[in-house]
């Protein structure tokens, strides 16, 4: 049964479909994923397989990393994320997970962090229109007013200004598997996915549990 991977973006290209169409597509590389703890509502609260991925060597891991890795013979990951499931009995722990437990033509999640932009202002934040660009406007991209006068005496909480834009998780759902190449764990997936190239995505199969 197919929960999830961690990927790795490598980068964007396009591909004519069986019609012709000419669609813009995305390549993922899946890291190597094991599965670290086995979570069930009778010891966590909750149904869950916890998955290592992105290797590291053993002997450069905390003791507290060692000690949770410690039944996957000696192998090191950096870092951990989890996948709800139904029935956890029907997970392994130290199970590979690999692009093999997907197929072309099925929807999956992809959530991952895109890319930040720094702080920003209200046309490239919020979309804003500017101000007019003639006859002695000094309003250009300004924000202009932001709250009332003596009633309330205060901006309102929620006001839309500028600030930090990007940097945020984004999940994109039913996002198309294109191509699976089982050899080199590469997974072709419809469309552009969050991040820059070498970002890593959660890619997860839908209604898991």
């Amino acid at each position: 049964m197919s929960i999830g991977l961690f990927t790795r973006k490598i980068g964007m290209t396009q591909v004519f479909d069986k019609d012709g169409a000419l669609l813009p597509v995305t390549i993922l590389r899946a890291e190597p994923c094991k599965i670290s703890q086995i979570k069930t509502i009778q010891t966590d609260g909750y149904n869950a397989v916890q998955v290592a991925y992105c290797k590291e060597k053993f002997n450069k891991l905390t003791q507290a990393q060692q000690g949770h890795l410690k039944n996957l013979n000696g192998e090191g990951f950096k870092f951990f994320g989890e996948f709800r499931v139904k029935d956890p009995n029907a997970y392994k722990l130290g199970q590979t997970l690999n692009v093999q437990d997907f197929e072309e033509g099925q929807t999956v999640r992809l959530t991952g962090k895109t890319i930040g932009k720094g702080f920003t202002g209200n046309q490239k934040r919020h979309n804003f229109s500017r101000g007019p660009m003639t006859h002695g406007s000094k309003n250009h991209r300004l924000p202009g007013s932001i709250g009332a006068g003596s009633t309330p005496g205060r901006v309102y909480p929620g006001k839309k200004m500028a600030g930090h834009l990007g940097n945020a998780n984004v999940t994109l759902k039913n996002t198309k598997i294109i191509y699976v190449n089982e050899a080199e764990n590469i997974l072709v997936v419809k469309g552009s996915v969050p991040g820059k190239r070498n970002n890593i995505l959660k890619l997860s199969a839908p209604k898991t549990y």
